[in-house]
């Protein structure tokens, strides 16, 4: 869920993702997970915000929290930047089925999530699994980036009220001179660069009378040149802040939306906090309810990134 487009605007010349940057940004991924494994292992706080009480403080009292990862904007790598962003909403009245109700509901991502998301669809639901794609654009300074891609994102159940998903792209294709006659796609990889890779891991506890939402947003994107990086530097810096806290609000706003929307009759019949709805089909694409499996566990699979194992 909650992806994010990371912008590295560059001055006007093609490029394509190398080998050695591609290795480096499967590593990293593969060390978040080991980071994240810890978490779920109880070495460390589940939740990032309650590594620091004035943090957590913070977010109960109504703010939105972002920050870089190991305080540092982006990370340069061959070829390439990673940049590693979280950040963390509470959002008061709401289960974590109210939740999921949104950032599961991906056929209408380019209304909750606009401007940013321009299209997006629900491809294929499989027990915990979905896929889906999404079109997105971003705006700074004269350079318009656009991308079609599609993702993959799974959903866990730890225990009653802790849930962990994760999401990346499986494809991503930057769409050349978008919104006019000439506008194309181009092959995987190709392009100005912009946005390589996205892998996401977003993590939802259920107390204090609401629900707590953190996303870990990385992102992959091409290096910035030598001769623009004073200008460029302080954008891309920027961008990635606005975007996840902008994502942030923009759930908090939809669930409270959608929770104002129903019904008596509805909200009587709902679940118990923290639970499924007992006629939600687990195999089955629920609209109101995740029907995720209830284990913590995600099958070893593949990406167009290489693979790197995901949490187990």
């Amino acid at each position: 869920m909650f992806q994010l487009l990371l912008l590295a605007p560059t001055i006007s010349r093609a490029t394509e993702l190398k080998e050695e940057t591609l290795k480096v940004w499967e590593e990293y991924v593969h060390a978040t997970n080991l980071r994240m494994e810890r978490r779920l292992r109880g070495d460390s706080p589940f939740l990032w915000i309650d590594e620091v009480p004035e943090r957590a403080q913070r977010v109960r009292s109504g703010q939105i929290v972002v920050a870089p990862v190991d305080n540092s904007s982006s990370q340069k790598v061959p070829h390439g930047l990673i940049h590693d962003w979280v950040g963390a909403v509470f959002i008061p009245q709401a289960t974590i089925e109210d939740v999921f109700a949104v950032v599961n509901d991906y056929d209408r991502y380019q209304e909750i999530y606009k401007p940013a998301v321009i299209d997006s669809k629900l491809l294929e639901s499989a027990g915990s699994q979905r896929k889906f794609s999404m079109v997105m654009i971003q705006r700074a300074l004269s350079v318009t980036a656009a991308v079609d891609g599609e993702y993959q994102s799974g959903c866990f159940k730890l225990d009653r009220g802790r849930w962990y998903c994760i999401s990346y792209s499986t494809c991503l294709r930057e769409i050349k001179n978008f919104s006019q006659a000439n506008e194309r796609e181009l092959p995987p990889d190709q392009g100005n660069g912009y946005v390589w890779r996205l892998y996401s891991i977003t993590k939802f506890q259920q107390r204090d009378g609401g629900v707590y939402a953190e996303l870990q947003a990385i992102g992959l994107s091409r290096d910035i040149p030598v001769e623009i990086r004073w200008l460029v530097k302080p954008i891309v810096e920027r961008l990635p802040k606005n975007a996840l806290s902008l994502t942030l609000e923009q759930t908090r706003n939809s669930v409270h939306t959608t929770i104002n929307a129903s019904s008596n009759a509805s909200r009587e019949n709902s679940v118990s906090p923290g639970t499924l709805a007992a006629n939600c089909d687990p195999a089955a694409n629920c609209k109101q309810h995740s029907g995720f499996a209830s284990t913590p566990q995600i099958a070893a699979q593949r990406s167009n990134y290489g693979g790197s194992l995901p949490i187990h």
